[in-house]
């Protein structure tokens, strides 16, 4: 699959990545999780190495296999689904990074599995996510991820190997000498164009297209965010919105597999911040159920643009860190139902609480579910004052 020289190459990004989120630079002794699939083992002696190198203690964890899912959500009783083991809190608790590798072996074989029953396990090990979110608001913890090519991924996906291993190659930049240095130039292009949105004082952003006409309220004290080295690849331009000023209806023509399942052309009809209808050509009971899960799973926790100057990311990719990054003719937005992001806060992160969060409108959800649209669209803003601007369209941004 990919040559020696690749490997290290993308490890070395996977480190950009990895210190470019953490706000505090990383020291020989910090613990870094390597969690893996089982096809990117190849992927993850790689980083297993580069981060002994560097004076990092690695604690490499597998994934559970397609079986051990199956065996997992289908046969598990209702406390084996939500059993947390002895020192898990305190593990995660300790540690000052996260390295994930996507290798999915099947993309459908929970299908036939009822998602209620993954959404209880994901509820119960929300503690978890709260806990990494707290230690990298102060600083003490960072994340990144990618993906690793397999036959699951390029036959859903439509391609061959070569091809779904060409779209990694090239939207990583690992054909290119020094990925990290152009990492860093894409990181440089992205700052100017965060500080020209957040120079803004926007009220709210109407997002239109062929099927789109999405009323999204940014909120008090909030940032735009992206580029962080928190998924290689990202291009994508965020914030996490007020959820209780989402209006309108959003359609994502990208289809996209979740919990194994295969859903396409969900459209969410939002009335005072709330889902209150859910469609979808494929996969509507599924789709239903998810924003279900809990109180806040019917509600916007992120929107996001991908510039297509920035990406070169042409082809679905049937695996979201691609899709919600797809560059193409007409760039992407994605929304996302669920959890939101707390690094979006514009203000002191230490000060932000679980009442603050409430108060600004931030969302929250053992749920995060990014939906793409890549036609042709118009994002304007409305200032407050009354005065209208055009921020993205034709799959640019409109800055200078």
């Amino acid at each position: 699959m990919f040559t020696n020289d690749e490997l290290k190459k993308y490890a070395e990004t996977l480190w950009w990545g990895l210190s470019t989120a953490r706000t505090k630079p990383y020291v020989p002794g910090d613990f870094v999780l390597l969690r893996f699939d089982t096809d990117a083992l190849p992927l993850a002696e790689a980083v297993f190495d580069m981060l002994v190198e560097k004076g990092i203690n690695p604690v490499p964890r597998q994934n559970l296999t397609s079986n051990m899912e199956l065996s997992f959500y289908g046969k598990s009783a209702e406390e084996q689904l939500t059993a947390i083991p002895a020192g898990d809190k305190e593990f995660i608790g300790g540690l000052n990074g996260l390295i994930s590798l996507i290798a999915p072996a099947s993309l459908t074989h929970l299908q036939a599995i009822d998602s209620r029953r993954i959404g209880k396990a994901a509820v119960a090990r929300k503690f978890m996510r709260d806990i990494m979110e707290k230690r990298e608001q102060s600083g003490d913890f960072g994340w990144t991820l990618c993906i690793y090519p397999t036959p699951a991924l390029a036959e859903a996906a439509g391609l061959s190997m070569d091809e779904f291993k060409a779209q990694v190659v090239k939207a990583c930049y690992l054909d290119d000498d020094n990925p990290p240095a152009r990492w860093n130039e894409i990181f440089d292009e992205a700052q100017k164009v965060k500080a020209w949105l957040n120079a803004m004082d926007i009220e709210h952003l109407r997002i239109q297209s062929e099927d789109t006409d999405l009323i999204v309220t940014p909120g008090e004290q909030r940032r735009w965010l992206g580029v962080s080295g928190h998924n290689i690849p990202s291009f994508e331009i965020f914030l996490s919105p007020d959820w209780r000023g989402t209006e309108g209806v959003y359609y994502a023509d990208q289809p996209s597999f979740r919990s194994g399942n295969f859903v396409e052309g969900v459209r969410l009809t939002f009335e005072k911040g709330i889902a209150v209808k859910t469609e979808a050509k494929t996969g509507g009971d599924f789709v239903a159920k998810q924003l279900t899960l809990d109180e806040g799973a019917n509600r916007l926790g992120e929107f996001s643009l991908t510039d297509r100057r920035f990406s070169k990311i042409n082809a679905f990719m049937a695996n979201t860190l691609f899709d919600e990054n797809f560059g193409g003719p007409q760039g992407n937005c994605h929304v996302a139902v669920g959890a939101s992001y707390a690094d979006t806060f514009s203000g002191d992160q230490s000060t932000l609480d679980d009442a603050l969060k409430k108060a600004l409108g931030f969302n929250d959800s053992a749920l995060h579910w990014d939906l793409v649209n890549t036609q042709q669209k118009t994002v304007t803003a409305t200032l407050k004052g009354g005065a209208e601007t055009v921020i993205y369209k034709d799959g640019e941004f409109q800055y200078e």
